[in-house]
């Protein structure tokens, strides 16, 4: 997986259990996720057509640090099916733990809001080699 962002739980953002805000973990999912979908296509005209089913599997605290990993799962003429894991990072035993993960498909779109296609080179590249040399490749 590729790492594409980190944030920080901050107070406004925990609710009465004294726990990340459920709502919160998917957009941050989405916003790394579409970031990192308009990255390999080259366009922020990247929206969120769906996000699968999503298991919380750990608490978010106060003060926690989640770093958001993201991998393309498939593509399709106008979409792209994104794996988006956040994990939490233990600082004192320097290991991850898997907070919760899903799938997001995003589609790009052009000026008038219709779904533009793909790069045909982006896609020709994700069916001839594995994604680990990608975005290295772009």
């Amino acid at each position: 997986m590729h790492y594409v962002a980190t944030k920080i739980c901050q107070a406004g953002e925990i609710g009465y259990n004294g726990n990340l805000f459920g709502g919160t973990m998917l957009s941050w999912l989405d916003e790394a996720g579409a970031a990192f979908a308009g990255y390999l296509c080259r366009t922020h005209n990247m929206v969120t057509l769906k996000m699968n089913e999503v298991l919380f599997k750990r608490p978010v605290k106060i003060g926690d640090h989640v770093r958001i990993y993201g991998k393309v799962e498939n593509i399709g003429t106008s979409s792209l099916g994104v794996r988006v894991e956040a994990r939490r990072f233990d600082f004192e035993r320097d290991l991850e733990e898997i907070v919760c993960s899903t799938q997001v498909v995003y589609v790009k779109i052009d000026e008038n809001g219709k779904a533009a296609p793909i790069d045909q080179r982006l896609r020709e590249s994700m069916g001839q080699h594995s994604m680990t040399n990608l975005t290295e490749r772009l």
